[in-house]
């Protein structure tokens, strides 16, 4: 008996973190994505590989870590796959699937490279409501055989313009503690909001054509983004805030049911997880693990560490870090400021009203206890009480990066970008 193929569809955002009302932010308007956690599967220990869109993105699409699948830096900077990379549209061929790609990618300079028999992936500017018109469209076209949609917005990526994403009120929010609690800040939340609100109704548009339409019980919907929000000590560092990410995953009509997972995952086990789901075999090259008995509601084995890594950004940044058993770890390959700033964070209304504190030097080892101290402020690598947690991390984090082959061990990982 052949195993049952349902429709896949995948909606990512840019550099929303968990900014949902659905996880608890006060003062974000998103009604369509909250009702979809209502009958939804929400993880609320979800975490990406990289806290970069390009890497994070790679891992989301193979199942592998940026420094095994090539994919360490930004798809516009020179950054690419390593020849021969399987993507999930290509695993999902050989089972029969179609496959469709609309809105943004962020993972080649080339979206046709990505395996997608479809790709409607025009300049990356387009806005929410034409990606999801576009999408819905797609939808509404009788399908002979199952397949995978995935639609990529560019929100919540900054800026914020006002003309596209009217801002919300900058009283109502409740400023994350890991920011200066300024007017500045509420007035860039406020847009960064606004921008949300826009997407969220975009992908209720999404979720529209699908239930109105004729694959409302055979079709699963995934839905998450790359990394934290574009803020200070969130996106672009290995901090909770930049590597913390909403995933909702909703059973067909009929089978669904709402739960709150709090089991930690990693985007990287996404891959694995669709492949169980259809009773595709997982590929041996796959690193990520399957969670597909959370998403049945069966018994779960023991948590899993999470690894995370940052290779290069705008700047050559390398990083690597495990969180596991209520600690992280954090080995820093070059020195310099505590938080080198993106681009478009460091020209930030946020970056405006804040001091000058991140510029202190890094260090090259940082611990935190994440149950004591969940804003990883307090670095205890060099505490002699936690010498055996740091050591015992370092070692798990060593295993990892041999078992993984991680380029960084044999020096500095140089940029494709040749002159």
């Amino acid at each position: 008996m052949s195993p049952h193929r349902p429709n896949i569809i995948l909606i990512h955002w840019h550099d929303l973190g968990t900014h949902l009302g659905a996880y608890g932010h006060r003062g974000v308007q998103s009604p369509r994505l909250d009702r979809l956690a209502e009958t939804s599967l929400r993880f609320t220990n979800a975490f990406c590989t990289a806290p970069q869109c390009s890497p994070s993105r790679g891992s989301l699409f193979t199942g592998r870590y940026p420094h095994t699948n090539g994919l360490m830096g930004l798809a516009h900077t020179g950054w690419e796959y390593h020849p021969g990379e399987q993507t999930l549209p290509m695993m999902l061929r050989s089972a029969g699937y179609e496959s469709a790609l609309i809105g943004l990618q962020h993972e080649s300079s080339d979206p046709h490279r990505l395996g997608f028999a479809h790709v409607d992936s025009p300049a990356p500017s387009m806005r929410a409501d034409e990606v999801a018109a576009r999408a819905a469209q797609w939808l509404a076209t009788p399908r002979d055989q199952p397949f995978l949609l995935t639609v990529g917005f560019l929100e919540t990526h900054r800026p914020y313009p006002a003309e596209h994403y009217p801002a919300a009120d900058p009283d109502s929010i409740e400023v994350p503690a890991y920011l200066p609690d300024h007017q500045t800040t509420r007035d860039d939340l406020a847009a960064f909001y606004g921008s949300i609100q826009v997407a969220d109704q975009a992908v209720g548009v999404i979720l529209d054509a699908v239930d109105q339409g004729p694959n409302a019980s055979d079709t699963w919907v995934v839905f998450t983004t790359d990394h934290g929000p574009a803020f200070p000590r969130a996106k672009g560092t290995l901090y909770d805030p930049g590597l913390r990410v909403a995933l909702l995953i909703r059973p067909p009509e009929g089978h669904r049911r709402a739960d709150v997972i709090d089991r930690p995952v990693s985007l990287i086990d996404v891959v694995p997880t669709l492949l169980d789901l259809i009773g595709q075999p997982i590929p041996r090259t796959v690193q990520g693990h399957s969670f597909l008995p959370a998403v049945l509601g069966e018994p779960t084995g023991s948590a899993t560490a999470i690894f995370a890594e940052k290779t290069s950004h705008r700047d050559y940044d390398p990083m690597r870090c495990v969180r596991a058993g209520g600690f992280k770890y954090i080995r820093n390959y070059e020195s310099g400021p505590r938080l080198l700033l993106p681009s478009d964070i460091e020209d930030s209304l946020t970056r405006a009203g804040m001091g000058d504190d991140h510029l202190r030097p890094r260090a090259p080892e940082e611990l935190y206890d994440l149950n004591e101290d969940p804003l990883e402020s307090n670095n205890l690598a060099e505490v002699p009480e936690f010498s055996q947690v740091r050591d015992r991390l370092a070692a798990q984090l060593d295993q990892w990066q041999q078992e993984t082959s991680d380029p960084i061990l044999s020096g500095p990982i140089p940029s494709p970008i040749r002159d």
